[in-house]
């Protein structure tokens, strides 16, 4: 077994033995995100990708906010399959995408590029410039970068898989150059089993 299928495994596995309310990252309003969203003023039918968004409710809360055009992408299945039955018909008006980050080539350009929680999982040098290399590609021109990451007070493992820790002047220092930098913000994140998990978030605008 490659990497990148047992990578998939591990990720299927999580999907199918924890309910929703068991993964670190439960958050049925992801508040930081809409914020960071909502204050780019984007038009309602633009393009917003989620990379590895999973079965998270940011697909739900930007429908619920009259968005149209929105993808999910992520490594597994079961977890797509989780957020389809959960969103019911408002599922067809999602496109979804299964794939790892590290060879997904995207088929169209989008506004906006929202990654809570995947960047970090990569902490090979190659893999990082390869999620770079695509997001930079698939970013319109204008179009906005919103990433977050464990802090540099954060977790140093998730799901049992280590993780790069970012500060926001690191994740400046990672983000290319076409990138100008608008904000960063450090959060706190409330697990469901009562622990708090540092986050840095940060939002670029592609030049």
């Amino acid at each position: 077994m490659d990497q990148l299928e047992s990578k998939k495994k591990h990720w299927e596995t999580i999907y199918n033995t924890k309910k929703l309310q068991e993964v670190g990252w439960y958050q049925p309003v992801p508040e930081t995100s809409l914020n960071f969203i909502k204050a780019t003023h984007l038009a309602k039918d633009s393009k917003i990708i989620d990379i590895g968004g999973g079965d998270s409710f940011l697909a739900d809360n930007l429908l619920s906010q009259g968005y149209t055009n929105v993808s999910v992408l992520d490594i597994s299945e079961n977890a797509i399959k989780r957020a389809k039955d959960r969103l019911g018909e408002k599922a067809d008006i999602v496109t979804w995408i299964v794939s790892d980050i590290t060879t997904f080539k995207p088929s169209i350009s989008y506004d906006l590029w929202h990654d809570r929680a995947a960047f970090h999982f990569l902490t090979l040098p190659e893999d990082i410039q390869k999620y770079l290399v695509t997001m930079q590609t698939a970013i319109k021109p204008n179009g906005f970068l919103i990433l977050g990451t464990f802090s540099e007070n954060g977790p140093t493992k998730c799901s049992g898989i280590e993780i790069k820790q970012y500060s926001i002047e690191e994740l400046k220092i990672a983000i290319p150059d076409a990138f100008k930098f608008i904000e960063g913000e450090n959060i706190d994140h409330p697990t469901p089993s009562g622990s708090l998990q540092n986050f840095t978030f940060c939002k670029f605008q592609k030049i």
